[in-house]
């Protein structure tokens, strides 16, 4: 299947064929690589418009953006040109999605567990460091120097649009990898914005934005959820940071750093289960008002925002941003002093020769020396060709260069030099995907990490049997279900000769009670008698709270017991260890195969042809 027709399949809802396990992602990450990747469209469509625009005659693309807009009640106004309405206002939006997403990680992503995001917290403050000296050190003496901000970002959403045209040559967790490269990218670019380029402050209206911060805390601590009083405090808080000094969309950061970020809980989900029977008895406005309220209440504020933020932010705000600010004059005499221009030189050196070896550099470093360990089925070839993609600063470069740069000559210079390095990212990252796809065979090997313990784990079959076939699989999910008979099949017609191992894979973000069931079969191994349990987990068609104690009092386990053991942070971490070795083992997603202590792809059918072979095998 073509990269369009996967981004089609996953754009319009449906399944991801079984065969393509190189994009098995949570159903989140699916989303935001598909709107990035739109987004990427919208934003290349954006700059080329601005290009060309700018070199019309007749001046028309810098009246326009210099049009003034004032905004205002009595004598109390605020009057800026439509270019840093958007830089100021519109953007708080773009960094308010970054302060959410920065809070989502850190909370449950890849920033909470150190040794999983080690890699690339490291990579990226190499990949943020080395081009700034870089460009420091092309421009030292300039007027320019102090702009090295510029050469330190990434633009994800340009970034993601080319391992989109990649496509196959990019496994999945090497796009997780940039995804999260790129969160801690934003943070670093964010302080340099906030530190770096804040002129001069104000006391009294710096006051009176820590004061409205303090409000905002208080709404939080209070319980008020609802958006509209957040953002007539938001308002007025960006205009009091306005008014001090600082860039206004520091304002976004804070407020999606303070965006609750938490999974659905089971309690959350099972209210409002019991909400949706009564109203399908009693259908009514109340008791819609009520479900509306309980569902919204079941998710994120962080997770609500970044759906309804994000389309509007990759494919308007953006583009928008890229419309207003990208627009140079290429005029053979702009191109031919562009050329020979420490700062054009400084910039286009420091995205692409300094992002590529810093993130490289970096993360080859702490692999070498044992700091951290690469994400499953990402290699420092692959991060080399990360890195250049990464060069591509496009939009927080543009940003910083219009906050940096107040000489509008050599500010058209720095635009130059950042178009022209995101153009030679583009192709030096296709280059090496292509190079770095070329060792490694399509179908190579995943190995499971750790191998079987000797005393089976949870199996069926002998111990000492010669086929070992391990399953990472979730309660949850239909494609598990759809598994059990056919490995029910394999064991009846092989009792002697194979040996099945099943290991625990809830995936959180798409089957809210997949964990709660995995942790329920190992209460129930707990009283030996883990078997019984799973195939009814399997089986069942609810998996809440009151399901699974019913299917533990249907198995004759000691409910009372069953129901304490549930809740113990032992039965946690028994579960917790299945999806370390799913991620160790590169297991994306379930169910997912291990033959023999490799994995095996392919439909149900095509696993258990590989079964029946490496059978025959041992037979003979």
């Amino acid at each position: 299947m073509s990269v369009a027709g996967i981004v089609r399949r996953i754009s319009e809802g449906g399944q991801l064929p079984r065969t393509d396990r190189t994009l098995r992602l949570d159903h989140r990450v699916r989303t935001i690589l598909v709107t990035e990747t739109r987004g990427a469209a919208a934003l290349l469509a954006a700059t080329v418009l601005a290009l060309v625009w700018a070199n019309l005659p007749g001046g028309s693309y810098e009246a326009m953006w210099g049009t003034e807009f004032t905004i205002g009640f009595g004598d109390a106004h605020l009057a800026e040109d439509l270019r840093h309405w958007v830089n100021d206002g519109l953007m708080v939006f773009f960094f308010l999605l970054a302060g959410m997403e920065i809070r989502r990680e850190l909370s449950f992503g890849d920033l909470r567990d150190r040794r999983a995001a080690l890699v690339p917290i490291l990579a990226a403050g190499g990949g943020m460091v080395v081009p700034a000296v870089v460009f420091a050190v092309i421009t030292v003496g300039t007027p320019a120097q102090h702009a090295w901000g510029m050469a330190m970002a990434t633009d994800i959403a340009f970034a993601l649009g080319v391992l989109a045209v990649i496509g196959p040559r990019c496994p999945a967790n090497v796009r997780v990898f940039l995804l999260t490269l790129a969160v801690v990218d934003d943070i670093g670019a964010i302080l340099v914005i906030a530190v770096v380029y804040t002129e001069s402050l104000h006391l009294a209206p710096l006051l009176a934005a820590a004061a409205l911060l303090g409000v905002v805390l208080a709404m939080r601590a209070a319980g008020i959820w609802r958006a509209t009083p957040y953002f007539v405090v938001g308002v007025a808080l960006w205009v009091a940071t306005v008014e001090s000094g600082l860039h206004p969309t520091i304002v976004g950061v804070a407020f999606g750093l303070l965006t609750p970020a938490f999974l659905a809980r089971t309690a959350d989900l099972d209210r409002l289960e019991r909400i949706l029977r009564k109203f399908r008895r009693e259908p009514g406005p109340e008791a819609a008002r009520t479900l509306s309220i309980a569902a919204q209440g079941a998710v994120s504020s962080n997770d609500r925002l970044q759906y309804l933020l994000r389309p509007w932010s990759s494919l308007l705000i953006v583009p928008l941003f890229a419309l207003a600010n990208a627009g140079v004059v290429l005029s053979p005499e702009v191109l031919s002093r562009a050329v020979t221009s420490p700062v054009t030189l400084g910039v286009f050196a420091g995205l692409v020769v300094g992002k590529t070896l810093g993130i490289w550099g970096t993360s080859a470093l702490a692999v070498r020396t044992g700091l951290g360990r690469l994400p499953s089925g990402v290699r420092l070839p692959q991060v080399l060709s990360v890195g250049a993609v990464a060069g591509i600063g496009f939009t927080v470069s543009l940003f910083i260069a219009e906050l940096a740069l107040t000489d509008e000559q050599v500010r058209d210079e720095a635009k130059i030099g950042i178009l022209a390095a995101a153009v030679a990212a583009t192709g030096l990252g296709w280059l090496l995907f292509r190079l770095t796809g070329r060792r490694t065979a399509p179908d190579e090997t995943t190995l499971l990490q750790p191998a079987v313990e000797a005393s089976g784990e949870h199996h069926r079959g002998p111990l000492d049997a010669p086929v070992e076939l391990v399953q990472f699989g979730d309660y949850e999910c239909p494609y598990c279900r759809q598994a059990a008979p056919v490995i029910a099949g394999l064991l009846t017609r092989h009792p002697a000769r194979l040996r099945y191992v099943w290991r625990h894979l809830p995936l959180d973000d798409i089957h809210p009670y997949a964990r709660r069931a995995a942790q329920a079969a190992e209460a129930a191994a707990a009283q030996d008698n883990f078997w019984t349990v799973h195939d009814r987990l399997l089986a069942a068609d609810d998996l809440d709270e009151g399901a699974l104690a019913e299917i533990a009092r249907s198995a004759g386990l000691d409910v009372s017991r069953f129901l304490v053991d549930l809740d113990t942070a032992v039965i946690a971490a028994q579960v917790e260890a299945d999806v370390r070795s799913a991620h160790d083992s590169g297991a994306e997603g379930t169910p997912t195969f291990f033959l023999n202590g490799a994995r095996v792809d392919g439909t149900l059918d095509e696993v258990s042809a590989a079964v029946e072979r490496a059978l025959e095998v041992v037979a003979s």
